[in-house]
């Protein structure tokens, strides 16, 4: 059996938690010579290709909730798509199966790019012959069809990344391997880009009319319909030439560290997770995004709600990409020591207060639109300025949590404990920002304006309220009284366990590994 390297599981932090790129290590391959692009350069720019093409799917992800909110679903069915995001917080689950099983004369991960590549353009194809009928052109989105299609979208890329994070390590030299990561994020963050903000912004008409045309139109310049055509058919073409005209190297030559099957594999696993230090660890991993969770990934559909426009919220998140580049370069001399986590437990009330903010200025949004429905440039200013305050507390403690992985996990391993490290704290967010917003909904009580005993709480009672002409008042908002209940449990999270992962940051690697001998290849 061929050996398994599991790869580092991705960051999708609240949808729109959402879309920080991930940063992968390739410890195990670090090269001994100067590192040059001459001879390679075709390879990084493949590499660059098909990791821009995997962060498409993640930003219509992101994009779809923003469309949905503007037709009034509830947050229950925000909570619900959510899920279709899970795939990337998971996928170690079969990162082993990838890595592991595949046809040598095509190509170890050929063998799986390229039918899930062809799988990720026909998904995108049929979507786009039924988006219209499913969201664009309903009142009623299917989002149970939605959920469907992009949990399956997620998982085809989330493979295709564990197929295209192995086939860096060989398709580049290994002077040049550490280009791996910077494709990767620079890739990543680009697709997102494109997958989001680009979208959202050229398919709205008050963007386009302002900006990009001298006549005014009732349509962006491209279609939720057209632009899913556009990408089903560059991946059809894109998969189609890598498949014909490019090659992979000698299989014998791929990886230097510990030989593992896919038993072995799992079973590694297993023993790492029965360590009482990675236990620990792994709860609060799982826990430590509550706190956030209701600004992280219910706010910005409040705005929404509120009446900004979604193109503007789109623009507000391009602006934090320079963030994310410069953060962790600001950020590193502060986590390269032996304590990094020093800085996860600093930012942390930083991140509760901001939290507060951001909740504030949600709440007296309506006080600064004019009957005209144009938006003060004033609220704008105050909008960035705590959204880059929030992500700067975000990105800390992305950051240091990333550096405390690197330090505990074992090299021997390769990518094993890291990718086991990094799902739990996917799957940290993943669960807390699905529950936030099915909560949101829980928490908010209604009423009918014409009726004090009508909640407006079932599709029945709602209709009733509507036929005697009235209106579903909201009497309690759950959004704000769900940020009260996560920031006072942020603070209680913060008290308790920041004792519990000082004393973990402070434990000997012994602690974080297991007995080589127990997993070498027989």
């Amino acid at each position: 059996m061929s050996k398994v390297k599991p790869r580092k599981a991705m960051v999708f932090e609240d949808k729109l938690e959402n879309f920080s790129p991930k940063r992968k290590k390739h410890g195990s391959h670090v090269p001994k010579a100067t590192p040059s692009t001459i001879g390679d350069r075709l390879n990084i720019i493949i590499l660059l290709f098909l990791y821009t093409l995997q962060g498409i799917p993640l930003g219509l992800s992101a994009a779809i909730p923003i469309t949905m909110q503007k037709k009034h679903i509830t947050y229950k069915e925000q909570a619900q798509f959510s899920f279709s995001t899970w795939p990337f917080s998971l996928k170690l689950l079969w990162a082993p199966i990838v890595d592991s099983i595949f046809w040598p004369k095509f190509g170890r991960r050929k063998t799986w790019l390229v039918p899930v590549q062809y799988l990720i353009g026909f998904f995108l194809l049929f979507l786009a012959m039924n988006i219209n009928d499913w969201l664009v052109f309903t009142e009623n989105p299917n989002t149970t069809f939605l959920t469907l299609m992009f949990f399956c979208l997620n998982f085809l890329a989330a493979t295709q990344d564990i197929a295209v994070d192995g086939w860096a390590l060989t398709m580049l030299r290994k002077e040049n391997v550490g280009y791996a990561s910077t494709c990767n994020s620079v890739g990543q963050t680009l697709g997102a880009f494109l997958g989001y903000v680009v979208f959202i912004t050229l398919e709205s008409p008050t963007f386009c009319n302002k900006w990009l045309r001298f006549t005014e139109s009732t349509e962006g310049l491209i279609t939720l319909q057209g632009f899913l055509y556009f990408w089903g058919y560059t991946f059809m073409i894109a998969t189609t030439l890598v498949a014909i005209f490019k090659h992979e190297k000698d299989q014998s030559t791929e990886h230097d560290s510990l030989d593992l099957n896919l038993y072995q594999t799992y079973k590694l696993l297993g023993d790492i997770m029965r360590l009482p230090s990675v236990k620990s660890l792994s709860i609060v991993l799982l826990t430590a995004k509550i706190g956030f969770s209701a600004i992280d990934v219910v706010s910005s559909l409040k705005i929404i709600d509120k009446g900004i426009p979604k193109d503007d919220i789109a623009l507000i998140g391009l602006l934090s990409i320079p963030l994310q580049i410069i953060i962790p370069v600001l950020i590193t001399k502060y986590t390269a020591g032996p304590k990094p986590m020093n800085v996860y437990l600093k930012s942390i009330p930083y991140r509760l207060l901001i939290g507060i903010v951001i909740a504030s200025i949600v709440y007296f949004t309506p006080y600064f639109i004019d009957q005209d429905g144009k938006v003060s440039m004033f609220y704008y200013i105050i909008v960035l300025s705590s959204f880059l305050l929030h992500q700067l507390t975000m990105y800390s403690m992305f950051v240091a949590v990333m550096a405390f992985f690197a330090r505990i996990s074992d090299p021997l391993f390769g990518g094993t404990n890291m990718t086991l490290l990094n799902t739990l704290t996917n799957l940290g967010g993943a669960w807390a920002n699905t529950a936030a917003l099915w909560m949101t909904d829980f928490l908010t009580y209604k009423q009918c304006s014409t009726n004090e005993y009508n909640t407006c709480s079932t599709e029945t009672e709602i209709n009733a309220c509507q036929t005697s002409d009235g209106k579903c008042d909201i009497v309690i908002d759950g959004f704000y009284l769900e940020t009260v209940l996560c920031t006072i449990f942020g603070i209680m999270w913060y008290q308790y366990f920041s004792k519990i992962i000082r004393n973990l940051q402070s434990k000997d690697l012994k602690h974080w590994h297991v007995d080589a001998k127990k997993h070498s290849k027989l």
